[in-house]
């Protein structure tokens, strides 16, 4: 019945922008975040809010990234700026539920 389903993601060139959307259902989340896994690579935590709002930031993706809520739509975004290479992978859409869930992921591909 929880549901997370991610959207935005796609090819851009660096230095462009992206706005990723997670739409989730059947669950009040009192976490949300949005991770992200390179190939080869672990998964990592790029940004996280909570219910009162406070974030966390990867210090990878801090001053260009920016993640929000809105729990009356049961949304988190998170809006990419200042797009670079490295930040290609795919990203994850997570929230806290009772349980932790996951999205299905969504690629985010930047071009030199």
């Amino acid at each position: 019945q929880v549901q997370l389903v991610e959207s935005g993601g796609g090819l851009v060139q660096a230095g462009g922008s992206l706005r990723l959307s997670c739409a989730a259902s059947g669950g009040t989340f009192t976490l949300k975040s949005w991770f992200r896994q390179a190939p080869g690579k672990e998964r990592e935590l790029v940004a996280a809010i909570n219910t009162s709002g406070t974030t966390t930031y990867a210090d990878a993706v801090k001053g260009r990234f920016t993640i929000s809520r809105d729990d009356d739509r049961n949304t988190v975004t998170l809006q990419m700026n200042g797009l670079k290479p490295e930040d290609t992978a795919v990203y994850y859409c997570q929230g806290i539920a009772g349980g932790i869930y996951w999205g299905q992921g969504t690629q985010v591909t930047v071009s030199s």
